[in-house]
């Protein structure tokens, strides 16, 4: 990641640069770095986690304005991160977008029924679609 970012503890960052907060929960490194630069060129502040156990830690204290959610993730899944996030009054209403390579309708529809605002297969989903579904949040 570039220079111009701290760390925020347990596999994780956060650039320093203007605009509204998007946490990128990914554990791929090439895509999280493509999503890093791409979402921070188009002027968001970006927090990184690479585990589900530091994306939860990250929402709790930073609150990001919106959540771009990998299912597969190590020390807690992405669905465990949607319940948790979902439980709590002052988190919950965080829209939550999942980016995931899980294209079973059964996993779609229980990443939206624990609270996932949207659901794109990362494979079949362009940056620009997802950039426009941030601004619509």
């Amino acid at each position: 990641m570039p220079n111009s970012e701290r760390a925020t503890g347990n596999g994780s960052k956060l650039a320093v640069s203007q605009g509204k907060m998007v946490l990128i929960v990914e554990d791929d490194e090439v895509l999280l770095r493509v999503l890093y630069l791409f979402l921070k060129r188009a002027g968001y502040t970006i927090a990184t986690a690479t585990d589900g156990e530091s994306a939860v830690k990250i929402i709790q204290r930073l609150k990001p304005n919106i959540i771009l959610l990998d299912l597969l993730l190590p020390k807690m899944d992405g669905f465990e991160v949607l319940r948790i996030l979902k439980a709590d009054p002052k988190l919950k209403n965080i829209p939550v977008v999942v980016l995931s390579n899980l294209g079973d309708n059964a996993d779609i529809a229980k990443a939206k029924s624990l609270g996932a605002n949207d659901y794109f297969i990362k494979a079949n989903t362009d940056l620009a679609v997802i950039l426009e579904k941030i601004k619509n949040y």
